[in-house]
């Protein structure tokens, strides 16, 4: 089937269409190109979150009764659950996503597990344009949860209008350990698991720690939420959809997508000038005589890069 009969049927909403592109995106760059390329007029409607946070913070649970609430109201929900790669089949490892399961039947609900497959940030490669896909596929909201790896996860904040940090009772130190750069994402606190013992006091540390930071326009809220027993949902979604109304009014939205846009065509750059650097450098074998000069102490890594990027300029 040629690309424009898939974009066609994806427009009109057909899921099977929407799963085909998203897998064709994660192992074929070069139709990923083109399939970017013919839908992008079509995105930029659906309100992306990011949802991330330390391991076991309850993420996909929390994740799962987002989407139901969302659907309560009568929006469709596109997730995107980044999982870690098996090291032996390379796909994902879905581990607690069986909590989304009553989900997948859910027409107004599309769910896809990516694996990381080695890329840092706390996403998948192709997450950027999976989520091109469930916009142009219809979901109103499109909520991504990264792996949950601690201070790596700050790539979500080029993908997401709204990022929601969820915290849990007794990380004690951990607060400290993931606060430099991960902290300062959040546009939203959820402390997960409230009725446990020293939920408050996280509430309280995570304050401390905002009152510390940089003062801003918009001050994060705090939201206690017990997801497991659905407490507590209804409020976090408030703040998400009062966070998006304090983008659109205070014009941070579209500064906000520039700047992303601006960092996923500098991405694009550095990705297509390493290959052709390292093409170039392979048909020359200049990479493999600039490494052994390099052991052997002939020339060192700033001369020996200089001599390869000589290379590439010659032949653009």
């Amino acid at each position: 089937m040629l690309i424009l009969e898939y974009i066609d049927k994806l427009l009109n909403g057909d899921k099977r269409t929407c799963a085909r592109l998203i897998s064709i995106v994660e192992n074929n760059e070069e139709e990923a190109k083109n399939i970017i390329k013919n839908i992008y007029k079509y995105t930029g409607k659906a309100h992306v979150i990011g949802i991330t946070g330390p391991p076991g913070g309850g993420k996909s649970t929390l994740t799962d009764k987002l989407a139901k609430e969302l659907r309560n109201k009568g929006k469709t929900v596109g997730i995107i659950a980044i999982d870690p790669t098996s090291p032996f089949t390379g796909g994902a490892i879905l581990g607690d996503r069986i909590r989304m399961q009553d989900l997948a039947t859910d027409p107004g609900v599309f769910i896809r597990s990516m694996g990381t497959r080695g890329y840092l940030g706390g996403l998948s490669k192709a997450t950027q344009s999976a989520v091109k896909i469930l916009d142009v596929y219809g979901a109103d909201y499109i909520i991504i949860e990264t792996v949950g790896v601690g201070q790596s996860e700050i790539d979500i904040v080029k993908n997401a209008d709204t990022v929601v940090m969820v915290m849990v009772p007794g990380l004690g130190d951990d607060i400290q350990a993931i606060k430099a750069g991960v902290m300062e994402i959040g546009d939203i606190f959820a402390i997960n698991k409230s009725d446990l013992d020293g939920a408050a006091r996280t509430a309280a540390e995570v304050k401390a720690m905002l009152d510390m930071g940089p003062r801003k326009d918009r001050r994060p809220p705090i939201v206690q939420v017990v997801a497991s027993l659905n407490k507590g949902i209804d409020g976090l979604l408030d703040e998400i959809m009062n966070h998006m109304e304090y983008l659109i009014d205070s014009g941070e939205l579209k500064n906000r997508r520039e700047d992303n846009i601006r960092m996923e065509i500098i991405k694009l750059i550095e990705t297509e000038i390493m290959r052709i650097v390292l093409q170039k450098s392979q048909t020359d074998r200049a990479l493999e005589k600039a490494t052994s000069e390099v052991v052997d102490r002939k020339t060192d890594p700033f001369s020996a890069s200089e001599s390869i990027m000589k290379l590439f300029s010659k032949n653009v």
